[in-house]
C-alpha cells in the first residue's frame, strides 16, 4: 500500500493546534502508510509537540508559515492578502505535489475560494461542491452540495450527481451507488424548472444509478447512497438535522434529571443512550469534501475535538488512497470525447 502524505492547516478552526496537532499524532500511530505535514508558525508547532512528547521526523514534518487566517475573515481578503497563511500553504503543497490531500478546520470561504484559485477544478467541472456524508437507517450517506453554490443550474447537479457517485463508490466500496435528486415530491412533475431538467440530465446517464427523486426524510432512511441538491437547500438541510440532534440530545438529558425515579430509569437506559450517541455520533462524520477540485481538500467542522478531527484526516487519507480525482477525471474525460465523437 502506497505512502500517502497529508498537509493539516495546524491554526484553524476554533481551537488550532490543541486539537489539530494531537489528532494528527494519533492517526500516525494507527497508520503505517500516512505521513503528516503540519503547517502553521514553526515555534507554536514546536512547543504544541513538546508538550505532547512527540517530535517531528520522518513521518511528522513541520513546514513554516507566518499567517493565519482567522474564521470572520472576508474570503476575498484572505486569498488576496494572506500568502503565507497556514491555509494557503497547506493548499500549495497539495498542487506542488508533496501533499496528496490537505485538511483544515478554517473559515469554509476561505478555504473554498483558496482551494479553487490555487488547484482549479477538474476539467468538465464547473463548480466544487461540499460534500458530506450523513448518518441514515442503513449507513452513511454522501450528500452534495451543503453550501458552496447556492445558485445551480441542472447542469451543475448533474455534475454533482456524478462526482459523488464517483467517491461513494471509493469510500464505501460500492460498485453502483444510487444516487437522489433532492426535491419537495417524489414525483417527476415536481419541483422547479432547475430541478426537473437535472433529474432528466441524470437519469439519462449511463454513468449514474439514477434511483429518482428522493425527499428531506429520505435521506435519514437511507433510500438512496447520495442526495444531490444546491448549495441553498443542502445548508439548511444539514444545520437544521445539526440543530434537532442538540434538541434531542438536550431534551433527553433534561428528562432524565427530572427527578430521582427518572435519574433511576437513566441508570438502567445507559448501555442504550451509550449505543444511540455511538451510531448518531456527529463527530464520527467529520471532514466535508471540497469535490471537483484538482487536489484532495477536507473541510473540518470548525468547533472539531481531537476525536472529531481524527476523522477529517482520515477521510483525507482515504480519499487518496482510493484516488477519487483520477476515477473523476477519466470518466469526465471518457463524456467529453463521447461528445466530440
Amino acid at each position: 500500500m502506497r505512502e500517502i502524505t497529508v498537509a493539516i492547516d495546524v491554526m484553524g478552526g476554533d481551537h488550532g493546534p490543541h486539537v489539530t496537532i494531537p489528532a494528527a499524532i494519533k492517526c500516525l500511530a494507527r497508520n503505517d502508510n500516512l505521513n503528516i505535514i503540519l503547517v502553521g508558525p514553526q515555534d507554536t508547532i514546536e512547543a504544541e509537540l513538546k508538550a505532547r512528547h512527540a517530535k517531528d521526523g520522518a513521518r511528522l514534518r513541520i513546514r513554516h508559515a507566518s499567517e493565519v487566517v482567522a474564521m470572520d475573515e472576508s474570503p476575498a481578503l484572505a486569498l488576496r492578502n494572506k500568502k503565507d497563511s497556514s491555509m494557503r500553504v497547506s493548499i500549495d503543497l497539495v498542487k506542488s505535489g508533496e501533499a496528496d490531500a490537505c485538511v483544515s478546520a478554517g473559515n469554509t470561504g476561505a478555504l473554498m475560494a483558496t482551494a479553487r484559485f490555487v488547484l482549479k477544478t477538474l476539467s468538465g467541472i464547473d463548480r466544487p461542491a461540499i460534500a458530506t456524508f450523513m448518518p441514515s437507517l442503513k449507513g452513511p450517506v454522501l450528500m452534495l452540495d451543503l453550501g458552496a453554490n447556492v445558485d445551480c443550474t441542472a447542469e451543475h447537479l448533474w455534475q454533482f450527481a456524478l462526482m459523488g457517485s464517483m467517491l461513494t463508490s471509493v469510500v464505501m466500496h460500492k460498485d453502483r451507488p444510487t444516487v437522489g435528486l433532492l426535491n419537495i415530491g417524489e414525483e417527476e412533475i415536481k419541483g422547479n424548472e432547475v430541478v426537473k431538467e437535472a433529474a432528466d440530465l441524470i437519469r439519462s446517464s449511463e454513468l449514474i444509478n439514477f434511483y429518482g427523486n428522493v425527499e428531506g426524510d429520505d435521506i435519514y432512511k437511507g433510500t438512496t447512497d447520495v442526495v444531490v441538491c444546491d448549495g441553498f437547500v443542502g445548508n439548511v438541510a444539514l444545520k437544521s438535522s445539526e440543530g434537532i440532534a442538540k434538541l434531542i440530545s438536550t431534551v433527553l438529558k433534561q428528562e432524565f434529571r427530572r427527578n430521582l425515579l427518572t435519574k433511576l430509569a437513566g441508570l438502567v437506559a445507559l448501555p442504550v443512550m451509550h449505543a444511540f450517541k455511538h451510531r448518531l455520533d456527529p463527530r464520527t462524520y467529520n471532514g466535508a469534501t471540497l469535490l471537483g477540485l484538482r487536489g484532495v481538500v477536507i473541510k473540518s467542522h470548525g468547533g472539531a475535538d481531537t476525536f472529531s478531527f481524527e476523522h477529517a484526516i482520515e477521510a483525507a487519507l482515504e480519499e487518496a488512497r482510493g484516488n477519487v480525482l483520477a476515477r473523476i477525471s477519466d470518466q469526465l474525460q471518457q463524456l467529453n470525447q463521447a461528445k466530440e465523437a
